[in-house]
């Protein structure tokens, strides 16, 4: 039996991020905001480089909704975050 808590947690979109940040610097950005469920940088399928975004899954609503007033806009290696809620899929 498999079960699906993906609606449990607050989704984040984490755009404009530097081809090179890994998902352990992000939390590490984020470690004041945890618990953390999972964070997915996304990667080229032939290449194996990041696309330059991310998707990150918050177990509780209200850190996920400080770490994106708090992170967005800021400038983290030369290029300036953006965080918004996730599209549900």
């Amino acid at each position: 039996m498999t079960l699906n808590y993906t609606n449990c947690f607050m989704n984040l979109y984490f755009s404009n991020l530097h081809y090179t940040v890994t998902a352990e610097e992000l939390m590490q950005l984020l470690e004041p905001y945890a618990p953390i469920e999972s964070i997915n940088v996304i990667k080229d399928k032939k290449t194996q480089k990041s696309r330059g975004f991310a998707f990150v899954n918050f177990a509780d609503d209200q850190k996920a909704e400080q770490a994106m007033s708090t992170l967005d806009g800021k400038i983290i290696r030369d290029r300036v975050l953006k965080i918004k809620p996730a599209n549900k899929q």
